[in-house]
């Protein structure tokens, strides 16, 4: 890739996703920051934003995620849709089994809408540990997809550097409007600009580290990668169903939301198809 330094290249997988993880948890510390200049942001544009991050996560899982670990598992002997259907599935089923057990908040609902156990924690604690459950998946995915690019067989399957590198490009965009949906009602509600930007950065420090725990699991296992490259996939999908979408739509901004959304798509598989 001749946009990436020299130095880049000569990294091994786990430091190149490491690096990878910290772009992402950069540009959510970008949209947090954006308390320093505002107070609040126009709610259509923010609806627009988080239609377009759905869309891109989206694309994303399917470009991406899907279509890699199905040909991954071809070029292994396996079914291609064995691998795919169960991390797909399985990857649903651990964010549903989280937002169980881990007390949270989703940006834009009132503290009487917490989910999971009854806590005393506060908002911006809730507000903080629904967006780092989103973002362990995001943070698996760019891992996987670096450590696949470390495996012979990726020039035959095509999840190659290029693809990991643009899977990282796509969640950081996405990334940015989902630390304004953290940081912004914190504001909001009259928390200091300080504070409203440390919690809406601290979301994403899980980025980096679940980017290298998932590098480090398919170069140790090498038959995990199809598994983990859709159960990476299926808790993103599951992310956007459940929350992304229902968020961008729950101030009538129905129409803006959904070009977001095929914006965001649109964008995302343009990336993959011409740069991955």
């Amino acid at each position: 890739m001749p946009f990436l330094p020299s130095w880049f290249h000569s990294l091994s997988p786990l430091y190149q996703s490491l690096l990878a993880g910290c772009f992402t948890w950069g540009m959510t510390a970008l949209g947090a920051a954006v308390v320093f200049v505002t107070r609040s942001v126009n709610r259509r544009l923010l609806d627009s934003m988080m239609g377009f991050a759905a869309g891109v996560m989206i694309a994303a899982s399917f470009w991406s995620l899907l279509v890699p670990a199905i040909d991954l598992s071809e070029a292994q002997g396996i079914p291609g849709w064995i691998p795919a259907a169960v991390g797909f599935l399985l990857g649903g089923v651990f964010l549903r089994v989280a937002d169980g057990v881990l007390p949270h908040l989703h940006p834009g609902a009132r503290m009487a809408e917490a989910e999971g156990p009854s806590t005393s924690w506060r908002r911006a604690t809730l507000l903080v540990l629904a967006i780092t459950l989103h973002n362990i998946p995001e943070g698996l995915a760019v891992g996987v997809t670096f450590g696949a690019a470390a495996l012979p067989i990726e020039v035959a399957t095509g999840a190659g550097l290029a693809a990991a590198v643009t899977l990282a490009v796509g969640i950081g965009l996405q990334n940015f409007p989902e630390g304004i949906a953290v940081a912004m009602p914190l504001r909001g509600a009259g928390i200091s600009r300080g504070r409203s930007f440390w919690y809406g950065q601290l979301s994403g420090i899980v980025e980096p580290i679940s980017a290298a725990l998932g590098a480090a699991a398919v170069l140790g296992i090498r038959p995990l990668l199809p598994y983990a490259l859709a159960f990476a996939a299926g808790a993103m999908i599951y992310v956007v169903v459940e929350e992304l979408i229902p968020e961008s739509q729950r101030h009538d901004n129905t129409d803006l939301a959904t070009l977001g959304v095929m914006t965001g798509f649109a964008v995302m598989m343009v990336m993959d198809v011409a740069l991955g």
